[in-house]
């Protein structure tokens, strides 16, 4: 045990409790941030980032990671429904984004970013604390490729060079009736409104299909990769999955360095991280009526730090076509500031009580040029994507899906297909 860490990880949450409850605005804030740090900690210790599963799945074999994250989709749709069921499911803020040309697009872009920076809106938050260099780097660009991307996500008038019409990348090729009356797209249950159930069985049903079909796929991609010898496997999996034996014969002691380490060291499985996130998710939904989001506020801390240098909020507001209080609002007063700060200090809670603060925080202190322009690229990249697909990997996959909406599924094929070519690229330079 590192009892100087984990003493420091208990102070931190007592403090973290005290100035959330005192200092933040309202309680809605303050469920906010505890929100958040539990994301953090679940993403820290269960070794879990959206951004790995095509990575790790190209580099090495294992698809682990892509086939808990089809689980965890398919939970927490089926979850939700015990919220949306008997309520207007256009009274909740719903992430059924339009599935168009820009999420395609958009998606894609993120996929390939993703690559180099090796994080995702929400992994790039837990990276502040376990790989500061690359994640400063990320996160600079990630807010400038969003700053940048905000015009072209409020207008799109670029697409007019190619006789398409103006709104064209904003509106959805498909949508249904519930989906009008949200963003714009297909809400799966009014394919469904005949099952008996105000077609949630049948969305159920459909999103239990598609998880199941990326389980498919993803088994049969690692298996093939068994067979063929070319299966190296992640260090981290590896860690997650041994065997850890118990004596049951040792009586058990609840104030032992055996039990500490069982409750706050040992690394989570997958699965375990997956159903923690699944949970904290459906909190959110029930308490906000929205899903997790995280990449847009990057574009107004862009835009913050332009303040810096003499930007006036005016100039930035007519730019990107939002209000100047986004711009001029204390930071801690916005919902999704209060939960990404939270994310951050998940991490540190998780890897001061583990005692591996230290060693993690130094581990990756130390980058090369090439590199750093790499991880600008790849920020810049996956912040524009997330303007055209109008969320990230949280924002435009995990929570539409959630959602029971089809853009989610649609920008999951582009997200591997952008990730696929990143890597193929990533290996000629680097």
């Amino acid at each position: 045990m590192k009892k100087g860490q984990n003493l420091m990880g208990l102070i931190v949450i007592i403090l973290t409790l005290i100035m959330g409850k005192t200092m933040l605005d309202n309680s809605m804030l303050f469920f906010r941030l505890l929100a958040g740090i539990g994301f953090g900690y679940a993403l820290t210790r269960g070794f879990m980032g959206f951004a790995g599963s095509v990575t790790r799945a190209y580099n090495t074999g294992s698809a682990k990671l892509m086939k808990v994250l089809a689980w965890m989709f398919l939970g927490s749709a089926a979850v939700s429904v015990a919220f949306l069921y008997n309520a207007d499911a256009s009274s909740y803020d719903l992430w059924v984004n339009q599935v168009n040309l820009g999420l395609v697009l958009g998606g894609i872009l993120f996929g390939f970013g993703m690559t180099f920076s090796a994080c995702c809106a929400s992994g790039v938050l837990t990276d502040l604390v376990t790989g500061l260099p690359r994640a400063i780097i990320t996160l600079l660009f990630f807010g400038m490729g969003i700053f940048l991307g905000f015009p072209f996500q409020r207008a799109a008038t670029w697409v007019q060079e190619a006789g398409i019409p103006t709104d064209w990348i904003r509106k959805s090729l498909v949508t249904s009736e519930t989906g009008a009356k949200l963003y714009g797209g297909v809400y799966f249950p009014d394919l469904f409104k005949w099952d008996g159930l105000n077609g949630y069985l049948g969305a159920t049903i459909l999103t239990a299909v598609l998880a199941g079909i990326v389980v498919y796929i993803a088994k049969k991609y690692e298996d093939g990769h068994r067979a063929a010898g070319t299966f190296t496997g992640v260090a981290s999996e590896m860690e997650q999955y041994k065997e850890c034996s118990v004596d049951a014969n040792k009586p058990f002691k609840l104030f032992s360095e055996e039990t500490y380490e069982l409750m706050f060291v040992r690394p989570w499985t997958m699965k375990t991280g997956a159903m923690v996130i699944t949970a904290i998710f459906t909190l959110l939904m029930g308490v906000t009526k929205a899903g997790w989001g995280a990449s847009t506020p990057y574009g107004w801390w862009f835009g913050k730090l332009l303040m810096v240098f003499g930007v006036s909020p005016e100039a930035l507001s007519k730019f990107t076509n939002f209000p100047e209080k986004l711009y001029t609002m204390p930071f801690f007063n916005h919902p999704i500031n209060v939960q990404n700060f939270g994310i951050i200090l998940g991490t540190i809670i998780c890897l001061l009580l583990a005692g591996t603060f230290h060693g993690t925080v130094r581990s990756e202190l130390k980058i090369t040029f090439k590199e750093a322009i790499l991880f600008a690229m790849g920020g810049l990249l996956m912040g524009f994507g997330t303007r055209l697909s109008n969320g990230c990997n949280v924002g435009a996959l995990y929570t539409p899906i959630a959602n029971f909406s089809l853009s989610g599924w649609v920008f999951f094929a582009a997200l591997v297909a952008g990730g696929i070519f990143g890597n193929r690229f990533a290996k000629k330079v680097k």
